[in-house]
This record gives C-alpha cells, structure tokens and sequence, in this order.
C-alpha cells in the first residue's frame, strides 16, 4: 500500500527531541483561521479532532490529523511533513520555542499510486 505520509530526517530529529520533552504527541493540520494551514504538534489528548477529521497516517509513531474540509480538497496528495527555521503562524506548536516551525511540502499522487492508497482513519 502507498503511504500517504513521510516526515524529513529534519523533522524526525525535532520529533525525537519533543517526545523526550513531552511524551507522546499527535500532529494536527488545520484548515485555516489564526494557525493557518500550518500543521501543529501538540502533547496526545492536548488537541481533540472534529467528528470526521482525517487521520492519513504516524510521524515516528505519532498520529497525524487532517481538518475534514481541508483533507477533501487534499485527499489526492502526498504529504511530506518537513520543519523549517523560524516562526509559524500562531505560535501554539510545541516546536515553536525551539525556534523552529513544522511545514507539510505535497505532491499529487500518481493515477498508479491512488489505486493502492492506505485508507485513512476518521474521527467520531
């Protein structure tokens, strides 16, 4: 099956460095308003998903939430989950005070690739 989530060796350093701090966390990406489209990273329960948000996949184990609208519009697109130096918008992930900022780089997948999709998980 084709995953369709992956995380740069950037971001699995930042990851393992916010696990050591705070335990087990979830990823969240959001479908606009003051944290933008930016995803957030957040202690496990610290953010609750709306009922049929989209859950498309782990980063190093750890869940990775879409906001239901925005995964219809995004659903045919692979995710690279990456980090970059500097600020987000929001400042509410728990990155943030490292001074860094989680940003997702997509791709559409190809006509062989959406025939062997993993299935995503849904909220209730």
């Amino acid at each position: 099956m084709i995953k369709r989530l992956d995380v740069s060796e950037e971001a699995k350093q930042v990851i393992q460095q916010l696990a050591a701090q705070h335990g087990d966390l979830m990823f969240y990406q959001a479908g606009g308003c003051c944290e933008g489209t930016q995803p957030q990273c957040f202690e496990k329960g610290g953010y609750f998903p709306r009922m049929n948000d989209a859950m498309i996949g782990l980063v190093e184990g750890f869940e990775f939430w879409i906001d239901r609208d925005l995964f219809e519009y995004w659903q045919y697109s692979h995710f690279t989950l990456d980090v970059l130096d500097g600020f987000g918008p929001g400042g509410f992930s728990l990155e943030t005070p490292l001074g860094k900022t989680f940003k997702v780089h997509y791709r559409l997948f190809s006509e062989d690739e959406l025939k062997d999709l993993e299935p995503v998980k849904r909220s209730e």
